[in-house]
């Protein structure tokens, strides 16, 4: 069996309500168009690919397919999806005696449906991947508007792509397109001609970008899962210096000891944000061998913090802290500290979370000799807004 496989790229997409058509929109990085070319082309039953685009496009032909190890030609589209599925088929070569057609606007077909279409296709000459229908089905009346009947879930199955022929069933088809039959895909030209089409198992999330939301959709799934870090600080406390966490005076004269203000709410969250982005720690960023942190404020640190992530492509989501400190009250202080929080992390308050505990008298933090943190920060993908 040599299969070629027919990549149809030449819609429009008028239903996206974009100038650009929906399957050379950009999703996870690249065209969508080159998900499915990525697929085929590292298929091992795959021998050739052809690629159809809008005639106005073949000029970026090499841009949107992308480079492929297999032999990919690419040509121009008909007024009719049957019109670019026959180009792009006689652009196969004569060795090719499987023909796999595909929608480029389905991403996210996969390796198991192609080879149950190809096993179909073995059996029956013909297959098309469908999922079965899992809402009940009415069939409506137009000139009324009301139900006609209702349909068996168990006789509907929802088709889907890569569908696959021989090639001379395949050809079978065209000639009933040719005698003018139109079809929304070439498995229904090819029951028109009496043929049989095996349906195999399809997959659900095997969708068709059609629409904004279908895209948002897509690029939702595609996106990086949030990464999770997490963050610790402590100092001594000693008479005569400010406890300052936020930019906030907690105490006017008993405070941290430390190269910095000591700061140790936005020490421990800068060193959540680092963890999450694999970005090192603050002794790394901000060493106390430096004399350009010497009494640097934490809200600054914290700052900077976010900027070193954005770097590496990440941003805050949300952040978690808990601070450890027997006295004084936290309590009053914990609204104005989660909004300097917020601005430095550019994130809305509600995004952050601020708890105060004691240590109970259980060791120096519990004497009231330090006080601690801990930090919890969750990032994601993209810049602060």
């Amino acid at each position: 069996m040599t299969v070629g496989v027919v990549i149809v790229a030449a819609g429009r997409g008028d239903r996206m309500g974009t100038s650009v058509p929906k399957q050379l929109l950009d999703l996870g990085g690249r065209p969508l168009l080159q998900h499915s070319v990525r697929l085929f082309d590292r298929h091992p039953a795959v021998s050739e690919l052809v690629v159809v685009l809008p005639s106005d496009r073949l000029a970026d032909a090499a841009k949107l397919v992308g480079p492929t190890m297999r032999s990919c030609r690419v040509v121009g589209g008909g007024v009719r999806r049957q019109d670019s599925v026959v180009a792009g088929a006689g652009a196969l070569s004569d060795r090719v005696d499987v023909v796999l057609i595909h929608d480029a606007a389905r991403p996210f077909a996969d390796d198991q449906v192609i080879e149950r279409v190809l096993a179909g296709v073995a059996a029956r000459g013909a297959a098309v991947p469908a999922v079965s229908a899992r809402d009940t089905v009415k069939q409506r009346d137009a000139a009324s508007g009301c139900v006609s009947r209702t349909l068996s879930r168990d006789d509907i199955w929802l088709a889907q792509t890569p569908q696959g022929f021989r090639r001379d069933v395949l050809a079978a088809a065209f000639a009933e397109g040719e005698r003018g039959g139109e079809a929304t895909d070439e498995a229904m030209l090819a029951e028109r001609a009496g043929l049989p089409v095996a349906i195999v198992e399809g997959d659900a999330r095997n969708v068709k970008i059609t629409t904004p939301d279908d895209l948002a959709a897509a690029r939702s799934r595609l996106a990086p899962a949030p990464r999770v870090g997490t963050g610790y600080d402590l100092h001594r406390l000693a008479d005569g210096r400010p406890l300052v966490l936020a930019g906030v005076v907690v105490s006017p004269d008993r405070g941290p000891v430390g190269h910095s203000d000591g700061d140790v709410v936005c020490h421990a969250i800068v060193d959540a944000l680092f963890g999450a982005a694999a970005a090192g720690d603050i002794g790394r960023h901000f060493p106390d061998t430096d004399p350009t942190w010497k009494g640097a404020p934490g809200v600054d640190l914290l700052g900077r913090a976010v900027a070193i992530v954005a770097a590496a492509g990440f941003r805050p989501a949300t952040v978690d802290c808990t601070v450890v400190l027997e006295r004084p009250k936290l309590a009053p202080h914990v609204d104005a500290i989660r909004e300097r929080l917020a601005a430095a992390l550019g994130v809305d308050a509600s995004a952050v979370g601020l708890k105060a505990k004691t240590n109970e008298g259980v060791d120096a933090v519990g004497r009231g000799e330090a006080v601690a943190a801990y930090a919890v920060a969750v990032i994601v993908a993209g810049s602060v807004s």
